[in-house]
């Protein structure tokens, strides 16, 4: 081995325990700056000029230009997890820094395996992978029962109908909650001014797509599904400039004339591929050998006999009252002018998934073979006309009511920014409160395991372990996190679940003394998740100790910590905290804590705290844990001079920059 790494063998860097962690640590000082409510925006500037301000955590990360291979798959994991929920990735960054932090503090002080090892590197290195595989185990075992107990009461389940309210009166009594959990998403990536709008939008274009005698969630995949087709960018105005707009907008313009706007309705076919005549025979069409004078009379016959195809079947066309041919490709020149002639407009390469949205919409079938064209691939339209959005003209089109579609409200979303820069983050953000939604509506489906009731039945002392904290304890076997479970923003899954770590641990520590045991990856976790709190209030420690004492006493004194009171008649909403003080707040809103100290303003100690995702924040907690555990894996880092594939497929939200990385790759 030693002759074969004289004879060229590329260098390898060792990675140890400390290399992990400042790398992570780099990673959490660039989205520490823009985490919480009260963080700011990052500007990125590229060699060409352009400038960008985000606050969103996966634009960040994936707009870093990262030369250690570690740092990249550590960004490819949170990228990988924001796809799924669309939310986390600076809380990924932060928890896994700490649970990093307290791993290598650990493992320093651990002194059972010094002696098996050459170096105390390698001890360390073994003792923190031990530790991190034990963490993550405990939490693939016992983190979701914990969560169900210790969390999950203190929140509420948010129905399906406070997605799809039909009525305005209904919307704004049901929708709130909604409202207040995607102003709380959008308060983290777009900042106080604009969440409210956002959150409306996207509350409105949710009850648009609302398809009748289908699951609940059907609605949240179809709008994630069809999000590139059902909402349109436009540069140079104000985001208040947006709104839903009925129908269709095809991000086409007309390739032959526009159709007569007064003609009602209109009638439409979506081509596939080329509008060509029937391929015939060669033997048929050419007869070869006779001459060049024989070829060129050839020639002339077969382009007479194609444009007489083509006319046959644009005649077929005018007879069932065609005015539009929709293309996925561009049709040739002698189409477009038949076309012209016989009054008909063409539009040209329309993207795959407005197609597939409009043949949905419309019902009819797309067309592949010209010549095979009957009533059923034919759309009847109310309208189809240009129409001007920002500096492009595109295809506007609405759709004729049908009994299968009774509750669904075809439209489309404008979304607006001043430069193209904000007007793509405001569509990424849409896009991310999408998959919040749908994360939150259908959380991974875990049951309670054998220990969680083991757990339950041999600790009822604790506090959040008595009966009355567990509202219909019998089913408890069926899924753990229920559809639709939110709870306060602000801290609140965080010290919750530490707390109910912290319980269990002091429960588990009579069986189970060793050091890294259940009782030390309990008060581990527990320390970690603080980090996220901590961050938070980092503007206020005081904040910080406030808040925690109030929420743990509630807790102890087996009181919901959020109890709302509507009082219609004086149009407000009474916070009660522990049971013990009232604090009137504007209607439709949340407050994350109340003063119950005399010396301390309750004004001072509240905010607009909204609402989160339970199972985005379990996610993302078993996501950072399964991370830190194939991170601490790597021994070695092997560079080579072999140029590396390019990617299949580009990173989310990577769109403004993805060609430098390309090239550096």
């Amino acid at each position: 081995m030693c002759a074969f790494q004289g004879a060229g063998m590329l260098p390898v860097e060792h990675l140890h325990l400390e290399h992990v962690l400042q790398t992570v640590c780099v990673l959490e000082s660039v989205v520490r700056r823009s985490f919480g409510p009260e963080g700011g925006q990052v500007l990125f500037t590229q060699d060409t000029g352009r400038a960008m301000l985000s606050r969103s955590g996966a634009r960040i990360l994936t707009a870093l230009r990262l030369e250690h291979p570690l740092a990249r798959m550590v960004v490819e994991c949170v990228l990988k997890h924001s796809t799924v929920t669309g939310d986390g990735s600076k809380t990924f960054i932060l928890l896994m820094a700490s649970l990093l932090r307290i791993i290598h503090t650990t493992a320093c002080k651990e002194p059972n395996v010094s002696h098996a090892y050459n170096s105390k590197a390698a001890a360390e290195a073994a003792a923190a992978r031990h530790l991190a595989d034990k963490m993550l185990a405990f939490a693939l075992e016992e983190l979701h029962d914990l969560i169900a107990v210790g969390v999950v009461p203190y929140g509420s389940c948010l129905s399906w109908e406070d997605f799809t309210t039909q009525t305005q009166l209904q919307a704004h009594a049901n929708n709130h909650c909604v409202q207040n959990l995607l102003a709380s998403f959008f308060h983290s990536r777009l900042g106080r001014t604009h969440c409210d709008l956002m959150s409306n939008l996207t509350c409105e274009l949710l009850t648009h797509w609302e398809f009748e005698n289908d699951l609940p969630s059907s609605s949240l995949h179809f709008v994630k599904d069809n999000l590139a087709a059902l909402h349109t960018p436009v540069s140079g105005f104000p985001i208040s400039c947006s709104r839903l707009m009925k129908g269709q907008v095809i991000h086409r313009d007309f390739a032959a004339p526009c159709p007569r706007t007064d003609r009602q309705p209109v009638k439409a076919v979506v081509f596939t591929g080329f509008l060509q005549p029937k391929l015939l025979r060669a033997e048929e069409v050419l007869e070869l050998g006779c001459g060049e004078e024989g070829k060129q009379r050839n020639i002339v016959q077969f382009s007479a006999w194609a444009e007489r195809s083509l006319e046959r079947v644009i005649a077929n066309l005018q007879r069932l009252g065609v005015s539009v041919l929709l293309s996925a490709v561009k049709q040739s020149a002698a189409v477009l002018a038949l076309a012209a002639q016989a009054e008909m407009s063409v539009v040209e390469c329309v993207s795959e998934d407005e197609l597939s949205l409009f043949a949905r919409l419309s019902g009819a079938t797309p067309v592949t073979d010209c010549w095979m064209i009957e009533p059923e691939h034919v759309a009847l339209l109310t309208f189809c006309r240009p129409i001007l959005l920002g500096a492009h003209r595109y295809v506007h089109v609405a759709f004729h009511d049908s009994e299968e579609r009774v509750t669904v409200k075809p439209c489309s979303l404008v979304i607006c920014g001043l430069g193209e820069g904000q007007t793509d983050q405001y569509a990424c953000a849409l896009r991310d409160a999408i998959r919040m939604l749908l994360s939150t509506w259908e959380p991974t489906g875990v049951t309670a395991t054998t220990a969680s009731e083991r757990t339950r039945q041999s600790n009822t002392s604790t506090s959040f372990h008595t009966d009355d904290q567990i509202p219909n304890a019998a089913p408890f076997k069926q899924c753990v996190l229920e559809p639709g479970c939110v709870i306060a923003a602000g801290g609140t899954f965080e010290f919750l679940l530490s707390h109910a770590l912290l319980q269990h641990g002091s429960s588990c520590s009579i069986c189970d003394d060793t050091m890294m045991g259940v009782p030390a990856v309990c008060q581990l976790l527990a320390n970690a998740l603080l980090s996220v709190p901590r961050q938070i209030y980092s503007h206020s420690p005081r904040r910080f100790l406030l808040t925690q004492t109030r929420l743990l006493s509630s807790v102890q004194n087996h009181s919901h910590p959020f109890s709302l009171a509507h009082k219609e008649e004086h149009n407000t909403i009474l916070i009660r905290v522990g049971g013990d003080c009232e604090c009137p707040l504007e209607e439709g809103k949340l407050t994350k804590h109340c003063c119950r100290e005399a010396d301390v303003s309750p004004k001072a100690f509240m905010s607009d705290s909204g609402l989160e995702s339970v199972s985005c924040k379990y996610q993302v907690l078993l996501a950072v844990l399964q991370c830190v555990s194939s991170v601490l894996r790597v021994d070695a880092v092997l560079h080579t001079h072999t140029a590396l594939h390019s990617q299949s497929h580009r990173r989310p939200n990577a769109s403004w920059d993805g060609t430098d990385d390309e090239a550096e790759d």
